[in-house]
Protein backbone atom coordinates (compact mmCIF):
# COMPACT_ATOMS: atom_id res chain seq x y z
CA UNK A 1 0.00 0.00 0.00
CA UNK A 2 1.33 3.44 -0.93
CA UNK A 3 2.29 5.54 2.08
CA UNK A 4 4.70 8.46 1.50
CA UNK A 5 5.15 8.93 5.27
CA UNK A 6 6.31 5.35 5.82
CA UNK A 7 10.00 4.55 6.27
CA UNK A 8 9.46 1.22 4.48
CA UNK A 9 10.83 1.40 0.92
CA UNK A 10 8.09 -0.82 -0.50
CA UNK A 11 5.50 1.63 0.80
CA UNK A 12 6.95 5.01 -0.16
CA UNK A 13 8.14 3.61 -3.53
CA UNK A 14 5.06 1.50 -4.04
CA UNK A 15 5.19 -0.54 -7.26
CA UNK A 16 1.41 -0.60 -7.64
CA UNK A 17 1.24 3.17 -7.20
CA UNK A 18 3.85 3.65 -9.93
CA UNK A 19 1.89 1.41 -12.31
CA UNK A 20 -1.38 3.17 -11.49
CA UNK A 21 0.29 6.53 -12.10
CA UNK A 22 1.59 5.42 -15.49
CA UNK A 23 -1.81 4.00 -16.44
CA UNK A 24 -3.52 7.25 -15.46
CA UNK A 25 -0.95 9.15 -17.53
CA UNK A 26 -1.79 7.07 -20.59
CA UNK A 27 -5.50 7.78 -20.09
CA UNK A 28 -5.17 11.48 -19.38
CA UNK A 29 -2.30 12.55 -21.65
CA UNK A 30 -4.73 13.41 -24.45
CA UNK A 31 -7.01 15.38 -22.13
CA UNK A 32 -5.65 18.84 -22.91
CA UNK A 33 -7.91 20.49 -20.35
CA UNK A 34 -6.36 18.36 -17.58
CA UNK A 35 -2.87 18.95 -18.97
CA UNK A 36 -3.53 22.69 -18.98
CA UNK A 37 -4.61 22.54 -15.33
CA UNK A 38 -1.38 20.79 -14.41
CA UNK A 39 0.70 23.41 -16.24
CA UNK A 40 -1.21 26.19 -14.49
CA UNK A 41 -0.53 24.53 -11.15
CA UNK A 42 3.17 24.17 -11.99
CA UNK A 43 3.31 27.85 -12.95
CA UNK A 44 2.32 28.73 -9.36
CA UNK A 45 5.83 27.51 -8.42
CA UNK A 46 4.75 25.06 -5.71
CA UNK A 47 5.55 21.88 -7.62
CA UNK A 48 3.31 19.11 -8.93
CA UNK A 49 2.73 15.50 -7.87
CA UNK A 50 4.29 12.39 -9.35
CA UNK A 51 0.97 11.56 -11.03
CA UNK A 52 0.72 14.99 -12.62
CA UNK A 53 4.32 14.81 -13.79
CA UNK A 54 3.65 11.44 -15.41
CA UNK A 55 0.80 12.97 -17.41
CA UNK A 56 3.04 15.79 -18.67
CA UNK A 57 5.72 13.29 -19.63
CA UNK A 58 3.21 11.13 -21.50
CA UNK A 59 1.62 14.03 -23.39
CA UNK A 60 3.13 14.31 -26.89
CA UNK A 61 1.23 17.39 -28.06
CA UNK A 62 3.88 19.77 -29.56
CA UNK A 63 2.25 22.89 -28.10
CA UNK A 64 2.23 21.31 -24.62
CA UNK A 65 5.87 20.30 -24.90
CA UNK A 66 6.74 23.86 -25.92
CA UNK A 67 4.96 25.15 -22.81
CA UNK A 68 6.82 22.65 -20.60
CA UNK A 69 10.18 23.85 -21.90
CA UNK A 70 9.22 27.52 -21.50
CA UNK A 71 7.94 26.93 -17.96
CA UNK A 72 11.05 24.95 -16.99
CA UNK A 73 13.27 27.81 -18.19
CA UNK A 74 11.15 30.35 -16.30
CA UNK A 75 11.21 28.34 -13.07
CA UNK A 76 14.98 27.91 -13.29
CA UNK A 77 15.39 31.67 -13.76
CA UNK A 78 13.04 32.58 -10.91
CA UNK A 79 14.73 30.36 -8.32
CA UNK A 80 18.32 30.13 -9.52
CA UNK A 81 18.70 33.07 -11.89
CA UNK A 82 21.46 32.58 -14.41
CA UNK A 83 23.82 31.05 -11.84
CA UNK A 84 25.40 27.67 -12.58
CA UNK A 85 27.27 26.00 -9.72
CA UNK A 86 30.48 24.19 -10.67
CA UNK A 87 32.09 21.19 -8.98
CA UNK A 88 34.42 18.28 -9.71
CA UNK A 89 34.30 14.62 -8.69
CA UNK A 90 37.27 13.17 -6.80
CA UNK A 91 37.60 9.38 -7.05
CA UNK A 92 39.42 7.92 -4.03
CA UNK A 93 39.23 4.19 -4.76
CA UNK A 94 37.72 1.81 -7.30
CA UNK A 95 37.85 -1.24 -5.02
CA UNK A 96 34.29 -2.56 -4.79
CA UNK A 97 32.64 -5.79 -3.65
CA UNK A 98 29.29 -5.19 -5.39
CA UNK A 99 28.17 -6.93 -8.55
CA UNK A 100 26.43 -4.00 -10.32
CA UNK A 101 26.28 -5.10 -13.95
CA UNK A 102 26.30 -1.53 -15.37
CA UNK A 103 29.45 -0.36 -13.53
CA UNK A 104 33.02 -1.31 -14.49
CA UNK A 105 34.00 -1.30 -10.81
CA UNK A 106 31.95 -4.47 -10.25
CA UNK A 107 33.76 -7.15 -8.27
CA UNK A 108 34.06 -9.64 -11.15
CA UNK A 109 35.81 -7.21 -13.50
CA UNK A 110 39.35 -8.58 -13.79
CA UNK A 111 40.49 -6.21 -16.54
CA UNK A 112 40.32 -2.90 -14.70
CA UNK A 113 43.33 -2.03 -12.50
CA UNK A 114 42.34 -1.53 -8.88
CA UNK A 115 43.69 1.54 -7.16
CA UNK A 116 43.23 3.33 -3.85
CA UNK A 117 44.75 6.73 -3.14
CA UNK A 118 46.90 7.26 -0.09
CA UNK A 119 46.34 10.43 1.94
CA UNK A 120 49.43 11.93 0.31
CA UNK A 121 48.05 11.13 -3.14
CA UNK A 122 44.69 12.63 -2.19
CA UNK A 123 46.45 15.83 -1.16
CA UNK A 124 48.19 15.97 -4.55
CA UNK A 125 44.90 15.42 -6.37
CA UNK A 126 43.34 18.24 -4.34
CA UNK A 127 46.24 20.57 -5.11
CA UNK A 128 45.79 19.84 -8.80
CA UNK A 129 42.07 20.62 -8.55
CA UNK A 130 42.65 23.83 -6.61
CA UNK A 131 45.15 24.97 -9.25
CA UNK A 132 42.37 24.82 -11.84
CA UNK A 133 40.06 26.90 -9.63
CA UNK A 134 37.71 24.38 -8.04
CA UNK A 135 36.24 25.05 -4.59
CA UNK A 136 33.66 22.24 -4.32
CA UNK A 137 34.31 18.50 -4.67
CA UNK A 138 32.17 15.37 -4.70
CA UNK A 139 34.06 12.44 -3.17
CA UNK A 140 33.46 9.07 -4.84
CA UNK A 141 34.53 5.59 -3.75
CA UNK A 142 33.51 1.99 -4.37
CA UNK A 143 31.94 -0.04 -1.58
CA UNK A 144 34.58 -2.19 0.06
CA UNK A 145 34.69 -2.43 3.89
CA UNK A 146 38.31 -3.63 3.79
CA UNK A 147 39.86 -1.17 1.33
CA UNK A 148 37.43 1.74 1.80
CA UNK A 149 36.15 1.69 5.39
CA UNK A 150 34.38 4.73 6.77
CA UNK A 151 37.53 5.72 8.63
CA UNK A 152 39.34 6.02 5.29
CA UNK A 153 36.59 8.29 3.96
CA UNK A 154 36.70 10.44 7.11
CA UNK A 155 40.49 10.70 6.95
CA UNK A 156 40.22 11.65 3.29
CA UNK A 157 37.74 14.43 4.04
CA UNK A 158 40.08 15.77 6.71
CA UNK A 159 42.97 15.68 4.25
CA UNK A 160 40.98 17.49 1.57
CA UNK A 161 40.03 20.32 3.91
CA UNK A 162 43.61 20.65 5.18
CA UNK A 163 45.20 21.29 1.77
CA UNK A 164 46.21 24.85 0.94
CA UNK A 165 47.53 25.79 -2.49
CA UNK A 166 48.43 29.34 -3.41
CA UNK A 167 46.37 30.62 -0.49
CA UNK A 168 43.27 28.77 -1.70
CA UNK A 169 41.51 25.61 -0.53
CA UNK A 170 38.51 23.37 -1.07
CA UNK A 171 35.59 24.91 0.78
CA UNK A 172 33.07 22.10 0.65
CA UNK A 173 33.20 18.34 0.23
CA UNK A 174 30.06 16.51 -0.84
CA UNK A 175 30.11 12.74 -0.46
CA UNK A 176 28.81 10.03 -2.79
CA UNK A 177 29.45 6.73 -1.04
CA UNK A 178 27.47 3.57 -0.33
CA UNK A 179 24.46 3.38 1.96
CA UNK A 180 25.47 3.09 5.60
CA UNK A 181 24.03 3.30 9.12
CA UNK A 182 22.84 6.26 11.17
CA UNK A 183 25.96 6.45 13.31
CA UNK A 184 28.16 6.60 10.21
CA UNK A 185 26.06 9.45 8.83
CA UNK A 186 26.56 11.29 12.12
CA UNK A 187 30.31 10.91 11.68
CA UNK A 188 30.13 12.17 8.09
CA UNK A 189 28.14 15.21 9.23
CA UNK A 190 30.66 15.88 11.99
CA UNK A 191 33.44 15.72 9.40
CA UNK A 192 31.87 18.71 7.66
CA UNK A 193 30.35 17.23 4.55
CA UNK A 194 27.96 19.29 2.45
CA UNK A 195 25.46 17.09 0.65
CA UNK A 196 25.24 13.33 1.04
CA UNK A 197 24.62 11.89 -2.43
CA UNK A 198 23.36 8.43 -3.30
CA UNK A 199 21.76 7.38 -6.55
CA UNK A 200 19.00 4.83 -6.46
CA UNK A 201 20.14 3.65 -9.94
CA UNK A 202 16.61 2.29 -10.58
CA UNK A 203 13.43 2.41 -8.51
CA UNK A 204 12.03 -0.67 -10.22
CA UNK A 205 12.64 -3.28 -7.51
CA UNK A 206 12.58 -6.30 -9.82
CA UNK A 207 14.98 -4.62 -12.23
CA UNK A 208 17.12 -3.41 -9.33
CA UNK A 209 17.61 -6.93 -8.05
CA UNK A 210 18.60 -8.16 -11.53
CA UNK A 211 21.16 -5.37 -11.90
CA UNK A 212 22.61 -5.88 -8.41
CA UNK A 213 22.99 -9.64 -8.09
CA UNK A 214 25.67 -9.67 -5.39
CA UNK A 215 27.17 -7.52 -2.67
CA UNK A 216 25.63 -5.34 0.05
CA UNK A 217 24.08 -3.05 -2.58
CA UNK A 218 21.83 -5.93 -3.65
CA UNK A 219 19.64 -5.18 -0.59
CA UNK A 220 17.01 -2.94 -2.19
CA UNK A 221 15.45 -1.78 1.08
CA UNK A 222 18.80 -0.95 2.73
CA UNK A 223 19.78 1.13 -0.29
CA UNK A 224 16.44 2.85 -0.86
CA UNK A 225 15.97 3.77 2.80
CA UNK A 226 19.47 5.26 3.08
CA UNK A 227 18.30 8.87 2.87
CA UNK A 228 16.02 8.33 5.86
CA UNK A 229 19.00 7.17 7.90
CA UNK A 230 21.11 10.06 6.56
CA UNK A 231 18.50 12.55 7.73
CA UNK A 232 18.29 10.81 11.10
CA UNK A 233 22.09 11.14 11.32
CA UNK A 234 21.96 14.88 10.74
CA UNK A 235 22.75 14.98 7.03
CA UNK A 236 19.93 17.38 6.18
CA UNK A 237 21.10 18.06 2.61
CA UNK A 238 20.74 14.90 0.53
CA UNK A 239 21.03 14.33 -3.20
CA UNK A 240 19.12 11.62 -5.06
CA UNK A 241 19.11 10.40 -8.66
CA UNK A 242 18.78 7.46 -10.99
CA UNK A 243 20.93 6.16 -13.82
CA UNK A 244 18.56 6.63 -16.73
CA UNK A 245 18.62 3.74 -19.17
CA UNK A 246 18.67 0.93 -16.61
CA UNK A 247 14.88 0.70 -16.66
CA UNK A 248 11.94 2.49 -18.24
CA UNK A 249 12.35 6.26 -17.88
CA UNK A 250 8.66 6.88 -17.07
CA UNK A 251 8.85 4.49 -14.14
CA UNK A 252 12.03 6.22 -12.95
CA UNK A 253 10.49 9.68 -13.23
CA UNK A 254 7.59 8.64 -11.00
CA UNK A 255 9.92 6.87 -8.56
CA UNK A 256 12.21 9.90 -8.25
CA UNK A 257 9.31 12.20 -7.47
CA UNK A 258 7.78 9.73 -5.01
CA UNK A 259 11.13 9.64 -3.20
CA UNK A 260 11.18 13.45 -3.11
CA UNK A 261 7.62 13.51 -1.76
CA UNK A 262 8.55 10.93 0.87
CA UNK A 263 11.46 13.03 2.15
CA UNK A 264 9.24 16.11 2.28
CA UNK A 265 6.53 14.18 4.16
CA UNK A 266 8.92 12.65 6.70
CA UNK A 267 11.51 15.38 7.24
CA UNK A 268 9.87 18.58 6.03
CA UNK A 269 12.38 19.05 3.25
CA UNK A 270 12.84 17.28 -0.06
CA UNK A 271 16.14 16.46 -1.75
CA UNK A 272 18.68 19.28 -2.03
CA UNK A 273 19.65 18.00 -5.48
CA UNK A 274 18.49 15.55 -8.12
CA UNK A 275 21.08 14.16 -10.54
CA UNK A 276 20.15 12.90 -14.00
CA UNK A 277 22.99 10.74 -15.37
CA UNK A 278 22.43 8.47 -18.39
CA UNK A 279 24.02 5.07 -18.96
CA UNK A 280 27.16 5.46 -21.04
CA UNK A 281 30.08 3.24 -22.18
CA UNK A 282 32.94 2.29 -19.83
CA UNK A 283 35.62 -0.43 -19.73
CA UNK A 284 33.58 -3.68 -20.03
CA UNK A 285 30.19 -1.89 -20.19
CA UNK A 286 28.34 -1.34 -23.48
CA UNK A 287 25.15 0.73 -23.83
CA UNK A 288 23.96 -1.86 -26.37
CA UNK A 289 23.22 -4.12 -23.42
CA UNK A 290 20.66 -1.62 -22.09
CA UNK A 291 17.64 -1.29 -24.39
CA UNK A 292 16.09 1.39 -22.16
CA UNK A 293 18.85 3.92 -22.96
CA UNK A 294 17.27 7.33 -23.61
CA UNK A 295 17.47 9.29 -26.88
CA UNK A 296 18.37 12.97 -26.54
CA UNK A 297 14.90 14.39 -27.22
CA UNK A 298 13.25 12.23 -24.55
CA UNK A 299 16.02 13.00 -22.07
CA UNK A 300 15.63 16.73 -22.63
CA UNK A 301 11.89 16.57 -22.00
CA UNK A 302 12.46 14.44 -18.90
CA UNK A 303 14.75 17.08 -17.40
CA UNK A 304 12.20 19.81 -18.15
CA UNK A 305 9.37 17.83 -16.51
CA UNK A 306 11.50 17.26 -13.43
CA UNK A 307 12.24 20.96 -13.20
CA UNK A 308 8.56 21.99 -13.26
CA UNK A 309 7.79 19.21 -10.73
CA UNK A 310 10.40 20.17 -8.10
CA UNK A 311 11.07 23.90 -8.56
CA UNK A 312 13.14 24.28 -5.37
CA UNK A 313 15.51 21.39 -6.01
CA UNK A 314 18.96 21.80 -7.56
CA UNK A 315 19.47 19.69 -10.68
CA UNK A 316 22.83 18.28 -11.71
CA UNK A 317 24.28 17.13 -15.03
CA UNK A 318 27.76 15.67 -15.32
CA UNK A 319 30.40 15.40 -18.01
CA UNK A 320 28.77 12.14 -19.11
CA UNK A 321 26.86 14.45 -21.46
CA UNK A 322 28.37 16.26 -24.42
CA UNK A 323 28.90 20.01 -24.45
CA UNK A 324 26.03 20.32 -26.95
CA UNK A 325 23.63 18.35 -24.75
CA UNK A 326 24.69 20.18 -21.62
CA UNK A 327 23.99 23.52 -23.30
CA UNK A 328 20.46 22.39 -24.14
CA UNK A 329 19.83 21.10 -20.63
CA UNK A 330 20.93 24.38 -19.02
CA UNK A 331 17.82 25.90 -20.57
CA UNK A 332 15.62 23.08 -19.22
CA UNK A 333 16.41 23.65 -15.57
CA UNK A 334 19.90 22.34 -14.76
CA UNK A 335 21.55 24.42 -12.02
CA UNK A 336 24.80 22.52 -11.30
CA UNK A 337 27.41 20.97 -13.60
CA UNK A 338 30.79 19.35 -13.23
CA UNK A 339 33.69 20.75 -15.19
CA UNK A 340 37.21 19.63 -16.04
CA UNK A 341 36.28 16.25 -14.57
CA UNK A 342 38.22 13.03 -14.29
CA UNK A 343 36.23 9.91 -13.41
CA UNK A 344 39.28 7.82 -12.58
CA UNK A 345 41.31 7.22 -9.43
CA UNK A 346 44.25 9.65 -9.51
CA UNK A 347 43.12 11.13 -12.81
CA UNK A 348 44.00 14.74 -11.97
CA UNK A 349 47.67 14.05 -11.26
CA UNK A 350 48.19 11.11 -13.64
CA UNK A 351 45.88 11.87 -16.59
CA UNK A 352 47.72 9.37 -18.76
CA UNK A 353 46.21 6.62 -16.59
CA UNK A 354 42.70 8.03 -16.79
CA UNK A 355 41.29 5.43 -19.16
CA UNK A 356 42.60 2.57 -17.04
CA UNK A 357 40.42 3.25 -13.97
CA UNK A 358 37.62 5.50 -15.28
CA UNK A 359 34.13 4.68 -14.02
CA UNK A 360 32.59 6.03 -17.22
CA UNK A 361 33.64 7.78 -20.42
CA UNK A 362 33.66 11.57 -20.23
CA UNK A 363 31.92 13.24 -23.18
CA UNK A 364 32.64 16.87 -22.25
CA UNK A 365 36.42 16.83 -21.94
CA UNK A 366 36.99 20.59 -21.89
CA UNK A 367 39.24 22.00 -19.14
CA UNK A 368 37.56 24.09 -16.46
CA UNK A 369 38.60 27.44 -17.93
CA UNK A 370 36.94 26.56 -21.23
CA UNK A 371 33.76 25.53 -19.40
CA UNK A 372 33.75 28.79 -17.42
CA UNK A 373 34.23 30.88 -20.56
CA UNK A 374 31.49 28.92 -22.36
CA UNK A 375 29.08 29.65 -19.51
CA UNK A 376 30.00 33.33 -19.56
CA UNK A 377 29.52 33.57 -23.30
CA UNK A 378 26.03 32.14 -22.81
CA UNK A 379 25.19 34.73 -20.11
CA UNK A 380 25.44 32.31 -17.19
CA UNK A 381 27.25 33.20 -13.96
CA UNK A 382 29.72 30.38 -13.16
CA UNK A 383 29.48 30.01 -9.38
CA UNK A 384 31.97 28.37 -7.05
CA UNK A 385 29.92 29.39 -4.03
CA UNK A 386 29.72 27.22 -0.90
CA UNK A 387 28.47 29.93 1.47
CA UNK A 388 25.16 28.28 2.39
CA UNK A 389 26.96 25.23 3.74
CA UNK A 390 29.41 27.31 5.74
CA UNK A 391 26.74 29.69 7.06
CA UNK A 392 24.43 26.86 8.13
CA UNK A 393 21.82 27.46 5.44
CA UNK A 394 21.13 23.77 4.88
CA UNK A 395 18.08 21.53 4.98
CA UNK A 396 14.92 23.38 5.94
CA UNK A 397 16.82 26.68 6.45
CA UNK A 398 17.90 26.65 2.81
CA UNK A 399 14.51 25.53 1.55
CA UNK A 400 12.62 28.19 3.49
CA UNK A 401 14.74 30.87 1.80
CA UNK A 402 14.39 29.19 -1.56
CA UNK A 403 10.61 28.82 -1.31
CA UNK A 404 10.27 32.45 -0.23
CA UNK A 405 12.21 33.59 -3.30
CA UNK A 406 14.87 35.27 -1.13
CA UNK A 407 17.74 32.86 -1.71
CA UNK A 408 18.93 34.97 -4.64
CA UNK A 409 19.83 37.76 -2.19
CA UNK A 410 22.54 35.41 -0.90
CA UNK A 411 23.34 33.44 -4.03
CA UNK A 412 23.83 36.16 -6.63
CA UNK A 413 26.36 38.24 -4.63
CA UNK A 414 28.22 35.11 -3.56
CA UNK A 415 28.25 33.76 -7.11
CA UNK A 416 29.72 37.02 -8.40
CA UNK A 417 32.35 37.11 -5.67
CA UNK A 418 33.48 33.53 -6.24
CA UNK A 419 33.57 34.23 -9.97
CA UNK A 420 35.73 37.27 -9.25
CA UNK A 421 38.09 35.09 -7.20
CA UNK A 422 38.33 32.65 -10.08
CA UNK A 423 39.02 35.42 -12.59
CA UNK A 424 41.77 36.90 -10.43
CA UNK A 425 43.50 33.63 -9.55
CA UNK A 426 43.01 31.20 -12.43
CA UNK A 427 41.32 32.53 -15.55
CA UNK A 428 42.91 32.95 -18.95
CA UNK A 429 42.94 36.56 -20.27
CA UNK A 430 39.96 35.95 -22.57
CA UNK A 431 37.95 34.30 -19.80
CA UNK A 432 38.75 37.14 -17.43
CA UNK A 433 37.56 39.73 -19.93
CA UNK A 434 34.30 37.87 -20.47
CA UNK A 435 33.85 37.46 -16.71
CA UNK A 436 34.45 41.12 -15.88
CA UNK A 437 31.89 42.12 -18.50
CA UNK A 438 29.29 39.76 -17.03
CA UNK A 439 29.97 40.92 -13.45
CA UNK A 440 29.44 44.53 -14.47
CA UNK A 441 26.19 43.64 -16.20
CA UNK A 442 24.99 41.43 -13.33
CA UNK A 443 25.45 43.98 -10.56
CA UNK A 444 22.46 45.91 -11.80
CA UNK A 445 20.29 42.83 -11.29
CA UNK A 446 20.94 42.63 -7.53
CA UNK A 447 17.64 43.92 -6.10
CA UNK A 448 18.58 45.63 -2.82
CA UNK A 449 20.76 48.73 -2.88
CA UNK A 450 22.60 47.87 0.34
CA UNK A 451 23.35 44.33 -0.87
CA UNK A 452 24.61 45.76 -4.13
CA UNK A 453 26.89 48.22 -2.27
CA UNK A 454 28.38 45.44 -0.14
CA UNK A 455 28.90 43.27 -3.21
CA UNK A 456 30.74 46.04 -5.05
CA UNK A 457 32.91 46.68 -1.97
CA UNK A 458 33.84 43.01 -1.69
CA UNK A 459 34.55 42.74 -5.41
CA UNK A 460 37.00 45.61 -5.06
CA UNK A 461 38.64 43.96 -2.04
CA UNK A 462 39.04 40.72 -4.01
CA UNK A 463 40.78 42.76 -6.71
CA UNK A 464 43.19 43.89 -3.99
CA UNK A 465 43.91 40.37 -2.79
CA UNK A 466 41.22 39.52 -0.24
CA UNK A 467 39.33 36.21 -0.55
CA UNK A 468 36.50 34.09 0.81
CA UNK A 469 33.68 36.58 1.31
CA UNK A 470 30.19 35.25 1.84
CA UNK A 471 26.74 36.41 2.86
Amino acid sequence: MYNPSSHNADEFICHDEVLESLEEARRESGNLARVSEILEKAARLKGISHREAAILMECSDPSVEEKIYALAADIKQRFYGNRIVLFAPLYLSNYCINGCVYCPYHAKNRTIPRRKLSQEEIAEEVRALIRTGHKRLAVEAGEDPFHNPLEYILDSIKTIYSVKEGGNSIRRVNVNIAATDVESYRKLKAAGIGTYILFQETYNKERYQMLHPTGPKSDYAWHTEAMDRAQQGGCDDVGIGVLFGLSGYKYELVGLLMHAEHLEACFGVGPHTISVPRICPADDISTEDFPDALPDDVFRKLVAVLRVSVPYTGMIISTRESARMREQLLHCGISQISGGSRTSVGGYTTPERHNETAQFDVSDTRPLDDVVRWLLENDHIPSFCTACYREGRTGDRFMSLCKSGKIGLCCTPNALMTLKEYLMDYASPETRRAGEDLIAKSLADIPLERTREITVKHLQEIENGARDFRF
